[in-house]
């Protein structure tokens, strides 16, 4: 395996280990085909990961729910940055083999230089979820577990200074591959509680959290890049939070909002290459409006805040959601979604999905995204409902 296409890989293994998510990764088969809504039409084993309340939103013969796993990954590389600097090393390779003296070489390895001096960072992003619901009258619980991370690496080129052989062995040298990442894993349990309030069907949750955050950094040459030593730089912090959420539902109209990660939190990076970084885990607002009937769901969720992460980076969002659900018969389901990043960090994001439920008691669904050229993602998620 080449040394830049292992950012892929670490990003999934930091993603799907069981102690590595926060409040704007999702890994659900469903919810991601349906634009990454789910404040209030996500059902009762998903329900941590969007809106406590619908913890206790749920069938009279609905009495136990697992969730094993979900998982999701996301990648962005608008400018193939992952096979340009993969031919690059393979290129820096046989320069080196050839003494260093091939001027044909040179010049293939300074037109790989200056194409990643005008690329923009590229981003894995992989998710992990795991939940055991009881949807019980008196008060339902759910317990549950989530991690993801959330990678971005970006090059920093040395200035050209013209096709000869050793002013391209300088350039290379000093060129180098600056990553940078948030890891994040949380377990909780989900308490929710539907009531009646003055003929008004409302539904209320909380979810007390134990949180861990983890940051990494690395600066290494183009050369030696090898995002497999990632753990090299860790640093941690441990955290108690908490997630609220309420839901109206009459009839088929359903309101709701929740307010995730109620403490927000701060974590910095080690002192590497051009210095700390802190990342902000920002406590977020979401309202949701959902027609949820039995064989057709339409829905939207709303950021009333944007997330900030990293200080030093350009990367805050603050999402519009839409997504639409089609069920046959409780047996199959098709969705489709669009997702827009009010702060334009992110490319639109056009959403589908499709969903095997035979019985209603398995649940197979898969999703995914496309926004441009380099830029999807894949989620998929297997539940037992009883």
């Amino acid at each position: 395996m080449n040394k830049i296409t292992k950012l892929s890989v670490v990003a999934g293994l930091i993603g799907f280990s069981s102690t590595c998510l926060g409040a704007s990764v999702i890994a659900d088969g469903r919810g991601n085909g349906m634009g990454n809504t789910g404040v209030t039409s996500a059902d009762y084993l998903l329900a941590p990961f969007y809106n406590p309340a619908l913890t206790a939103v749920h069938r009279d013969s609905d009495s136990f729910g697992i969730l094993v796993p979900a998982i999701g990954l996301t990648a962005r590389d608008t400018d193939e940055s992952l096979q340009t600097i993969d031919d690059l090393q393979d290129t820096i390779t046989a320069f080196e083999n050839s003494g260093s003296n091939d001027p044909a070489i040179a010049t293939e390895l300074n037109n790989y230089l200056t194409q990643l001096s005008d690329d923009k960072p590229l981003a894995v992003t992989g998710g992990v979820g795991i939940a055991v619901a009881f949807p019980i009258n008196t008060l339902s619980v759910n317990v549950f577990t989530r991690g993801y991370a959330e990678v971005v690496a970006t090059t920093a080129i040395a200035p050209n200074n013209g096709n000869a052989v050793g002013d391209v062995q300088t350039r290379y040298e000093n060129s180098e591959v600056d990553m940078i990442a948030f890891g994040y894993s949380e377990f909780g349990v989900a308490l929710a509680k539907r009531m009646d309030i003055k003929g008004h069907d409302v539904s209320f949750g909380v979810t007390p959290k134990y949180q861990q955050l983890r940051t990494y950094k690395q600066n290494l040459s183009v050369e030696d890049f090898d995002i497999s030593d990632y753990d090299e730089s860790e640093t941690n912090k441990n955290a108690f939070n908490m997630d609220l959420g309420a839901a109206w539902l009459h009839e088929f109209y359903r309101v709701g909002i929740v307010v995730k990660d109620l403490f927000s939190k701060e974590i910095e990076t080690l002192d590497v290459g051009s210095g700390k970084s802190t990342y902000k885990l920002d406590t977020q607002v979401v309202i949701s409006g959902s027609y949820a009937m039995e064989y057709f769901v339409a829905t939207v969720d709303f950021d009333l805040t944007k997330q900030e992460r990293f200080t030093d980076l350009n990367d805050d969002t603050q999402y519009l959601r839409l997504g639409v659900e089609g069920n046959a018969f409780g047996w199959a389901q098709l969705r489709a979604g669009y997702e827009m990043d009010l702060e334009d960090t992110l490319d639109d994001s056009f959403t589908a999905g499709i969903g095997i439920s035979p019985g209603d008691l398995v649940s197979l669904d898969f999703a995914g995204s496309y926004a441009g050229d380099n830029q999807f993602g894949l989620s998929g998620n297997l539940a037992f409902t009883f």
